[in-house]
């Protein structure tokens, strides 16, 4: 059996080496940072705990697959939350919609009783056409290695199933061509940003999210999502995956053409048959791999648009707030006006931004049942000090504590005011995510959906170079619990077959 190192101790990381260890390889994983968990972190203050990267689990049956094959079920290391009611979404106008955890029927009434006119009709067959696209792409596009654009052939000679995708229509127009009413639009807009991406560019295909979201369920892990990180990192050292933290990989390290392990800061190499890079892509082709070959692959990686960066406040809160639900949504009146400032050629803070709310109704996350942990995101451009296109600099002096203030200006005008309420707080900036992720600008999901090719310009598992295989958000499926989790299944799979 192989000697394999895994970069990055993420959860796209410690599944893959979950997954070869059952296999009987020998697994290294080394972690620059001092913990794992990559993304999916967390911050505990006087009793409340924020998770600061993914806040909801869809597709559980991803993970469930995961720990039985590794070991057990995985009910027996984490406790699923069924989240009723699950989102509570203002619309610009005033309507306030409580949104079901699961059930695309349910969800359509409660649309129409709170919308009405054919909203409930409307996003049925909305719904119906997303689950026609879910069959067709499921298998090809996120269970499988996908290389290029030849891997459209078998799907291109069912002239169905390529009307059905609509590859070159955008979530946008397919949301139109669907729904009548606006506010309908604007939440299937929003879906696009679970993406990183632009609804006006990103791919009809996307319509899959609201989807699977509604037909497989929305859950909460019970103490917080980073709980899950928690299960894998045990699961993996039961079946004897080996970890080094603060251990930082410079180089990957080649012999006759082939990935043959790593180089440390230190200066010492550790020699591996395979090597796994949960790292985000173009800082592994652009700082890790000296060879023309990842110079290529940054070429290819760099014709795709970035996706977007967040800015998180952490908020600690006293007393109660009425009405509120696990996930919350606060639209704008211009939601177009967010994804200019966000990709347009001279980005900026929105200024009227969808302001995003976590607030766990979990005992575990807060000092006791009269505080509240929230966790705000707003939809930002990545962090850059050389003018590149969808960056400014977040560490400007100021800046950060400016936006603070204006996000919570703009909560207070829509109706929420905390600002009396706050016990303690944290700003976390595309600068810092940069910083503790190494992902290039803070990019959340490392490339954007935008554009009918974007999944082609996404890296795919295999590298160019043999032995050398990558895994996590940034790579093929993309970005999110459950991707992540395919994308460790398909790079076991490869490995074992290399």
């Amino acid at each position: 059996m192989a000697g394999v190192v895994v970069i990055g101790a993420g959860m796209g990381g410690m599944a893959t080496a979950a997954r070869l260890r059952v296999k009987g390889h020998d697994v290294l994983v080394l972690e620059q940072s001092g913990t794992y968990g990559g993304k999916l972190g967390t911050v505990e203050h006087d009793g409340f705990v924020f998770d600061t990267g993914p806040s909801l689990l869809t597709i559980p049956a991803v993970y469930r697959d995961l720990f039985l094959k590794t070991g057990g079920p995985l009910e027996d290391s984490v406790e699923l939350v069924d989240l009723e009611p699950a989102f509570g979404y203002r619309f610009a106008d005033g309507t306030r919609v409580d949104m079901p955890g699961v059930g695309p029927g349910r969800c359509a009434t409660v649309l129409g009783e709170a919308l009405g006119g054919t909203a409930a009709e409307d996003w049925r067959a909305f719904q119906a056409r997303a689950g026609a696209i879910w069959q067709v792409t499921r298998r090809p596009f996120l269970e499988s290695p996908l290389t290029g654009l030849g891997d459209l052939v078998p799907l291109a000679r069912n002239v169905g199933d390529v009307r059905t995708v609509a590859p070159f229509t955008t979530l946008r127009s397919l949301a139109r061509r669907h729904l009548r009413d606006p506010r309908l639009v604007t939440l299937v807009d929003r879906y696009a940003t679970y993406a990183g991406s632009d609804p006006r560019r990103a791919p009809a295909a996307l319509a899959t999210i609201p989807y699977v979201e509604q037909t497989f369920g929305a859950y909460h892990v019970a103490g917080g999502v980073r709980r899950l990180a928690d299960a894998l990192y045990e699961r993996t050292r039961e079946r004897g995956v080996t970890y080094r933290f603060d251990t930082d990989v410079v180089e990957v390290a080649l012999a006759g053409g082939s990935a043959a392990g790593v180089r440390l800061a230190d200066g010492s190499t550790v020699p591996a048959d395979v090597v796994v890079a949960n790292a985000d892509a173009t800082h592994l082709y652009r700082d890790l791999v000296h060879d023309p070959r990842a110079t290529a692959a940054l070429r290819r990686l760099r014709r795709a648009t970035p996706s977007l960066s967040g800015f998180v406040l952490l908020l600690g809160l006293r007393g109660r707030t009425p009405g509120l639900r696990h996930h919350n949504v606060w639209f704008p009146t211009d939601y177009d006006a967010e994804f200019d400032a966000i990709f347009g050629r001279r980005a900026h803070p929105v200024d009227d931004p969808t302001v995003y709310v976590c607030a766990p109704d979990d005992d575990a996350m807060r000092p006791d049942a009269d505080h509240e942990a929230w966790f705000v995101l707003v939809n930002a451009p990545r962090h850059g000090t050389d003018g590149e296109r969808g960056t400014i600099d977040w560490t400007e002096p100021g800046l950060a504590q400016t936006y603070r203030d204006h996000v919570l200006e703009v909560l207070a005008r829509r109706g929420t005011d905390v600002r009396d309420r706050i016990v303690w707080s944290r700003v976390r900036t595309p600068a810092d995510l940069e910083r503790d992720t190494r992902a290039p600008g803070g990019a959340i999901y490392g490339t954007s959906s935008n554009g009918p090719r974007a999944a082609f310009l996404r890296p795919a598992n295999r590298s160019p170079v043999p032995g050398l295989f990558l895994v996590g958000g940034s790579a093929h499926p993309g970005g999110g619990l459950p991707l992540v989790g395919m994308s460790a299944e398909i790079v076991a799979g490869l490995v074992g077959r290399a």
